[in-house]
């Protein structure tokens, strides 16, 4: 039984190489096997999907793979070697079929990759016709299988605009949080989270007696003004202001949109900022998140518009489903906002935690060198890149100051890469001044001990003073 398994795990590696290696080398060492060259019916002979870099790859893997499993590594090379053979007999038809390079067609893609291997594994490793046969059949259904994921789901945008850049692993974790949307699938990839939050921290807080108390602090947001003087601030910009709103997770509490809707409707601002984290789960669907958000999204009122990033709750539809309303998503990119003579940049990126898609080259890429920059992200955990990249002022949240607090210790959890000193409130890194907001919603849990939701109003005020920044905090609430 062993050995059947061992060949398919050889030739389904061997055969998986080509493909990955030209999605993350797409462009280094494109050359095809081909050189372009046509055929005498005019159309190439093998097309530009057949690589000597992919052909160098599979051998390798072959080679090193063959090792592994115990065999001579000599066979491995072997075995790659008729692969990419069969691989390219089976290019070499498609392209007589007029059939597109890179075009996934059943049976045909595989049998020539599995049956000129096996004509050197079969011998070596003692199977008889009838397990060779079953061998290939699997190889061809598993090879077929695996290439139609990878290409059509894993290498594939999952909608025209989608704004990120392909990635297998952000692709897989997409899946388990925007594409699943049936129970209990999305639990089973997120179980971790399922057992901590609502099994066991939910279970003790109604032991204790406290949960209903810990619900009640979570809908108790309060208003947060603060005054930052910086000293490089545009003149014109002495006194804008900023309405800044964090991991709203709107469907997690009954009461919270009504009570954020009263707050913003009694401000009147330049600017607003939103730090991601719409939805209260992190998986299955954000309809009623997205509704609720519209609903605040339209009680903004900020002259200069609304600008937004995305957290590690939200899947890149949700900018797509909220194109007609008046936020604008900023997925690693930016946006200037003039006054007079001036202009400052709002720079965006996208989740820096979970998805890890955060591109600091693509969200400068239009800033010119010496512009005061404000950087918006998800999470505090790119502020060292960010302060040597010159940003002025950093706005995260993500952490909800942790949520729940204990006299004396402080956060539990942070869920956070960054140092503590970063999770709450305002820090400093070098010349920068960054701010982590303690969110306006609550996740997992929908309680909050020892912390309190906040909807923060920064006002930028230009230093007076030619020394290192001053902070000046006047806080109302609690």
């Amino acid at each position: 039984m062993w050995i059947p398994l061992k060949c398919l795990v050889l030739l389904w590696l061997i055969n998986l190489v080509p493909p990955l290696l030209s999605h993350f080398f797409s462009d280094q060492w494109p050359r095809p096997v081909d050189g372009g060259r046509v055929f005498r019916d005019g159309r190439p002979l093998l097309g530009p999907n057949k690589t000597r870099r992919g052909v160098a790859g599979a051998l390798v893997a072959g080679t090193g793979v063959s090792v592994l499993l115990g065999w001579p590594w000599f066979l491995g090379l072997s075995a790659a070697a008729l692969s990419m053979i069969g691989d390219m007999a089976s290019s070499f038809l498609k392209r007589r079929l007029n059939l597109p390079s890179g075009s996934n067609v059943p049976v045909l893609d595989q049998v020539f990759e599995g049956l000129l291997p096996m004509a050197v594994l079969s011998p070596h490793t003692g199977l008889g016709a009838g397990r060779t046969f079953l061998t290939l059949t699997f190889f061809v259904v598993g090879a077929y299988v695996g290439s139609h994921f990878l290409k059509q789901v894993l290498l594939q945008k999952p909608f025209d605009d989608y704004p990120r850049r392909i990635r297998p692993r952000v692709r897989l974790r997409e899946l388990a949080s925007c594409q699943i949307r049936s129970n209990p699938w999305p639990q089973l990839f997120h179980f971790e989270d399922v057992l901590m939050y609502r099994l066991v921290m939910n279970t003790v807080f109604r032991g204790l007696g406290i949960y209903e108390a810990g619900k009640a602090n979570a809908v108790n947001v309060t208003k947060r003004h603060l005054t930052l003087e910086l000293e490089d601030l545009p003149v014109a910009f002495d006194g804008y202001s900023l309405l800044f709103m964090s991991d709203l997770h709107l469907d997690g509490l009954d009461g919270l949109v009504e009570r954020l809707v009263a707050m913003v409707r009694e401000e009147e601002v330049d600017l607003c900022l939103l730090g991601g984290d719409y939805r209260m789960e992190n998986f299955g669907p954000a309809d009623e998140a997205l509704r609720r958000l519209a609903l605040l999204l339209n009680a903004v009122r900020a002259r200069d518009g609304i600008l937004a990033v995305l957290g590690n709750h939200d899947c890149p539809e949700m900018a797509t489903a909220l194109a007609e309303t008046p936020v604008r998503f900023l997925i690693n990119e930016s946006a200037a906002v003039r006054r007079e003579e001036e202009t400052i940049w709002i720079a965006g990126v996208d989740d820096p935690h979970y998805f890890r898609c955060d591109d600091l080259d693509a969200a400068w890429s239009r800033i010119p060198a010496g512009a005061f920059v404000i950087l918006l992200a998800h999470s505090p955990e790119i502020a060292e890149e960010a302060a040597r990249r010159g940003a002025r002022l950093y706005l995260c949240g993500h952490t909800h100051a942790g949520q729940i607090q204990v006299p004396f210790v402080g956060p539990v959890f942070t869920h956070s890469r960054s140092p503590r000193a970063l999770c709450q409130g305002m820090w400093r890194r070098g010349s920068m001044t960054g701010y982590t907001s303690s969110g306006a919603g609550v996740s997992g849990s929908p309680v909050r001990f020892r912390t309190t939701g906040e909807v923060v109003i920064l006002t930028l005020k230009r230093a007076r003073k030619t020394a290192p920044d001053r902070l000046h905090k006047s806080l109302s609430g609690p």
